[in-house]
C-alpha cells in the first residue's frame, strides 16, 4: 500500500505532500490546478516516458517521491535487493528526477536504478485506470486481455501450458522451414565438406608433422656441410695421423697441461684445484671428440629422402593454406567437417524426425487452444452478466455488453480472437464499442468494467484518474458508491469533479491553485469537517458559501455514510 507521495516543481504543482491510507481516497480541485499531476506523477514512478514539460517553470529539476508499504509482497523485496538497492522496515522509497533538459533519473531503495527497475516493480502495487484506458479497450488485443484477466486462473494456468507448447512447435517449424528452403545450400556444404575431407585424407598428416619435416629437411639438404663442420672440429680436438693438427690438437695439449700440474701435487690446495679442473677439461674434451666422430658417421647423405620430405611438405603447405596456418589447425578443420557431414547427410533423418515433432505440438496445441476458448467463453457469459448488473446500477438498465468468443487462426494467445460489442437500448443490436455508445454510455461503460476487473485485480491499489467524466446525477452516486466497496479490499485513489463521487471517500484531498498574474502555483490540502462541506458545495454549486449547495453538500456525506 502508497503511504506517503511528495511531488516538487511537478507541472502547476510546486510542493505537495500526500499522506495516504488505507480505504478511499479522492483528489478533488478546479479544472486546471493540477490534480492529475497526481497521477502524472505515479506515472513517473511506474517507469513511463518522462517529458522535460512537467518540469515547473523557473525549476531546474521536477522530483517525484513514494513510501511504499511493501510487507505482503516478498518478491518486490527480492527485486530490489537484485538492483541494490534496500527495503527497510517493510518500507520501499522510490523517486524519480527529471531535469528541464530532459535528463531522467530513478531511484529505489536508496540506489540509482534504470526507470525499467521502477516499471518492474510497480506493477505488482498499482494499477491505473485512467480515460486513455477507453482508447485501449477499442483494441481487440486489450479486449482478450481483459476477458483472460476477469477469467482468472483457468485460462491463466491453460496460458501457462499453451505459452511454452506455441514457442516450441514455432521452433521446431521454423527449422524444419530453414531446412526444406535450404537443401540446394545444404548439398553445397555437403559437396565442399566431403572434398576437403578427401583431400585431407590423402595427405593424413599428423599432429606436430610440419615441424618434424622442417627440421629433416634443413638436416638432410645441409648434410655434406654439417658432416665437414663435425669432422674438422673432432681433429681440432683429438687430432690423429691423418689431422694436419697432428700432436697439437686441443685434447692433448689440455692433458699435458693435467699431467704438468699433477707432478706438484700436494704442495698447495690452490693448485691441486685448477689440476682437478685441468683433468676434468681433459675428459670433457675426449668426450667431445668422441660424440663428433658418432655424428659424423650418422649423418645421411640421401637426396631421394630429402626429396620425399620435401614433397610431404608440399603436401602439408597446401593444405594449411584451404585449412589453417597449421597442421593442428588443418586436422581440427577436419574433425568438424566430419561432424557437419554427419549432420548434413543426416538431414532426410532430421526433417522426418522434425515433422513428428511438428505435428505432436501440433495435436497438443490445438487440445490447448480448444480449452481456452471453451474457458474464455464460460468467463465471456460471466462478465457480461456481471458489467450488464454495474450497468444497471449506473443508471442504464437496458444497456447490455456482449462478449464474443470466435475461433481463428492459431497465435502466442490462443485460437480465438475476443470482441466487445455493446448495445445501449432494448432491441438495439450490439455493435464496436466505438461505435456504439454515446461519450457519457461510453464512460459509463468503461467505469462498468474497470469496476469489475479490478475487483479481479491482486494489486493492492488501485488509481482511477476520472474515470466518471460524462456522468452525473444518480449514476455518480452510483459510482462513489462503487469506488468505495472496492476500497473494502484495497486501497483507491481517484482523481474526480463529481462532488457525489467524492463525498463517499474517506480521505480527500483538494489541489488548491493561486494565480499572482504572473505564474500559477498549486498545492495539496487534506480537507475535513466544514473544509470538506465547503469544497463538496463548490462542486456542487460553483461557490463555497451558498447555503443551499452546503446543504446538499452535507445530504450527499450523510448519504455516504460520513456526516
Amino acid at each position: 500500500m502508497w503511504r506517503h507521495l511528495a511531488l516538487r516543481s511537478l507541472g502547476v504543482i510546486d510542493d505537495a505532500q500526500l499522506d495516504l491510507e488505507d480505504g478511499f481516497t479522492v483528489i478533488t480541485g478546479e479544472t486546471g490546478a493540477g490534480k492529475t499531476m497526481v497521477v502524472t506523477a505515479l506515472g513517473l514512478l511506474r517507469g513511463e516516458r518522462a517529458d522535460s514539460g512537467l518540469v515547473r517553470h523557473g525549476s531546474d529539476q521536477a522530483r517525484v517521491e513514494a513510501v511504499i508499504d511493501v510487507t505482503a509482497h516478498p518478491s518486490v523485496t527480492g527485486r530490489i535487493d537484485d538492483a541494490g538497492g534496500l527495503v527497510e522496515d517493510g518500507e520501499l522509497v522510490i523517486g524519480r528526477t527529471l531535469s528541464a533538459q530532459g535528463r531522467s533519473r530513478a531511484f529505489a531503495g536508496g540506489t540509482s536504478v534504470p526507470a525499467a527497475v521502477l516499471a518492474d516493480v510497480t506493477d505488482d502495487l498499482v494499477a491505473v485506470h485512467g480515460q486513455s484506458d477507453q482508447h485501449r479497450l477499442v483494441r481487440p488485443a486489450h479486449q482478450r486481455d481483459a476477458l483472460d484477466q476477469y477469467a482468472g486462473d483457468p485460462v491463466r494456468v491453460l496460458m501457462d501450458d499453451y505459452t511454452p507448447a506455441w514457442r516450441g512447435w514455432r521452433e521446431v517449424d521454423e527449422r524444419l522451414n530453414l531446412l526444406r528452403t535450404d537443401a540446394q545450400e545444404r548439398a553445397r556444404a555437403l559437396d565442399a565438406a566431403q572434398r576437403g575431407l578427401d583431400e585431407i585424407d590423402a595427405v593424413d598428416p599428423q599432429p606436430g608433422e610440419d615441424e618434424q619435416l622442417v627440421a629433416e629437411e634443413s638436416r638432410l639438404a645441409h648434410a655434406e656441410s654439417l658432416a665437414r663442420a663435425a669432422e674438422t672440429a673432432r681433429g681440432h680436438l683429438a687430432g690423429d695421423a691423418e689431422s694436419a693438427v697432428g700432436p697439437a690438437a686441443a685434447a692433448a695439449l689440455v692433458a699435458e697441461a693435467a699431467a704438468s700440474l699433477d707432478s706438484e701435487s700436494g704442495h698447495d690446495p690452490a693448485l691441486d684445484e685448477l689440476a682437478s679442473r685441468a683433468r676434468e677439461v681433459s675428459v670433457t674434451l675426449d668426450d667431445l671428440a668422441t660424440e663428433l666422430a658418432s655424428y659424423v658417421s650418422a649423418v645421411e647423405l640421401d637426396p631421394a629422402r630429402l626429396a620425399l620430405v620435401q614433397s610431404r611438405r608440399a603436401d602439408i603447405v597446401a593444405l594449411q593454406r584451404k585449412y589453417g596456418p597449421g597442421t593442428d589447425d588443418v586436422l581440427a578443420w577436419a574433425d568438424d567437417a566430419r561432424q557437419r557431414v554427419v549432420e548434413l547427410a543426416g538431414d532426410d533423418d532430421t526433417i522426418a524426425a522434425l515433422e513428428q515433432e511438428r505435428d505432436s505440438l501440433r495435436a497438443r496445441l490445438g487440445d490447448l487452444a480448444a480449452q481456452l476458448t471453451t474457458a474464455r467463453r464460460a468467463a465471456a457469459e460471466r462478465l457480461a452478466t456481471a458489467v450488464g448488473a454495474e450497468l444497471a446500477d449506473l443508471s442504464m438498465p437496458s444497456a447490455r455488453l456482449h462478449v464474443e468468443v470466435r475461433e481463428a487462426e492459431l497465435s502466442p494467445h490462443g485460437g480465438d480472437t475476443v470482441e466487445l460489442t455493446f448495445a445501449a437500448n432494448s432491441g438495439a443490436a450490439p455493435r464496436p464499442l466505438h461505435k456504439g455508445a454515446s461519450g457519457g454510455e461510453l464512460s459509463r461503460l468503461m467505469l462498468a468494467l474497470e469496476v469489475v476487473l479490478a475487483d479481479k485485480s491482486s494489486v493492492p491499489t488501485l488509481v482511477f484518474d476520472e474515470v466518471d467524466a460524462g456522468i452525473g446525477g444518480r449514476a455518480a452516486v452510483e459510482v462513489g458508491r462503487r469506488l468505495a466497496t472496492l476500497s473494502a479490499g484495497a486501497q483507491v485513489l481517484a482523481v474526480t469533479h463529481l462532488p457525489q463521487v467524492a463525498a463517499f471517500a474517506r480521505h480527500h484531498f483538494r489541489v488548491l491553485k493561486d494565480d499572482d498574474g504572473q505564474i500559477t502555483s498549486s498545492s495539496v490540502v487534506r480537507l475535513e469537517g466544514q473544509d470538506r462541506v465547503d469544497e463538496l458545495a463548490r462542486m456542487l454549486a460553483g461557490q463555497e458559501n451558498s447555503e443551499a449547495a452546503q446543504q446538499h453538500a452535507r445530504e450527499l456525506l450523510q448519504m455516504a455514510g460520513h456526516e
